[in-house]
């Protein structure tokens, strides 16, 4: 009696072992807050409860999120939504499941030294702007308020930003490419204080594309044991989400845990949480259609070289949420 009762121990642990499906979420840039969500859903036990055994990769300056899905390197990853509605329209079916950030931390910082006190004062300065993907948005500004982005006069020099701030504080642009939650405060970092900066956030500005969705590839959404898996990853996801808004140093500490470069320190990403969290906050991780169709516009009308040339068709579904978050 005694060993049948510890064979049918033994083989519910196994069988237990065995349900746990496999999920590869790739990230958009490399370990740190701003992916705080999914690290503490791994942490503290989120996907395991949902019989998922999650890997998270970091990404960096040279992963593509939507090259490594269309790859088979990963089920599910973390994008923002210009560039995967950009490979959408190019052949890479992408489709949103989910939206864990309901605002933009996007801005462009300038130094107040310089005069700028409003858009129109940008004509006849050079601007720091990210690419790959990531200008959308300013291109889309611009010709929202008719400056010519040519370097003329009454228009203004694009400077192609590398992912660091160096162009403001070496004084070779009046203003950079920022994000809320991080490189705003390697300005500050660097000793230049809030009073000596003027920041516009897109988000005010009315041209704010949304940032971290969780995209996968169509195809897959047919097959329903896949749709469950996505199913159960974003109702952990979004509790590993809301857990962290609600203790942003602990789970800024979690992330330093995770983070196998050293290069993150404990003031920088306390701080990080903090503003992510407040990004985050107002989503329970569905997206809002009207926050889809005022980013849909804003790409439409980036001037001469939109990145998407006509309204986009099944990018984004319900699905998922509908049933994670029943």
């Amino acid at each position: 009696m005694t060993a049948l009762l510890a064979g049918t121990t033994l083989l519910a642990g196994a069988s237990a072992a065995l349900a746990a499906d496999a999920v590869t979420l790739q990230l958009k840039w490399v370990t740190q807050a701003q992916f705080a969500g999914y690290y503490v859903a791994l942490e503290k036990g989120f996907f395991s409860e949902e019989d998922l055994d999650v890997t998270i990769l970091p990404g960096g300056p040279d992963i593509a999120p939507g090259q490594v899905i269309a790859g088979g390197g990963a089920d599910v990853v973390v994008d923002w939504m210009p560039s995967a509605l950009a490979a959408r329209e190019k052949g890479l079916p992408l489709v949103n499941i989910a939206q864990p950030f309901k605002q933009s931390g996007m801005m462009l910082t300038c130094l107040a030294e310089t005069g700028i006190t409003t858009p129109e004062d940008l004509r006849g300065k050079t601007l720091g702007v990210w690419f790959f993907g990531n200008e959308y948005p300013f291109l889309s500004w611009m010709s929202t308020l008719g400056i010519p982005t040519d370097g003329s006069p009454e228009g203004v020099t694009v400077l192609k930003q590398g992912f660091n701030v160096d162009p403001l504080l070496q004084k070779q642009a009046a203003c950079i490419s920022t994000m809320t939650y991080n490189e705003y405060w390697q300005v500050i970092d660097a000793g230049i204080t809030p009073e000596q900066l003027v920041t516009f956030k897109y988000e005010d500005q009315g041209v704010a594309t949304l940032e971290d969705g969780l995209y996968v590839l169509e195809e897959n959404l047919s097959d329903p044991a896949f749709e469950d898996k996505m199913v159960r990853f974003v109702r952990a996801a979004m509790k590993g989400w809301k857990w962290a808004e609600a203790n942003p140093e602990e789970a800024a500490m979690i992330v330093l845990d995770y983070d196998e470069t050293g290069a993150q320190t404990e003031k920088h990403q306390v701080r990080m949480m903090t503003e992510v969290a407040k990004l985050t906050a107002g989503s329970n991780g569905a997206l809002d259609p009207a926050d889809y169709a005022r980013t849909v516009s804003t790409l439409l009308a980036g001037g001469s070289d939109p990145v998407i040339s006509a309204e986009p068709v099944g990018a984004w579904t319900h699905a998922i949420t509908d049933k994670a978050l029943d």
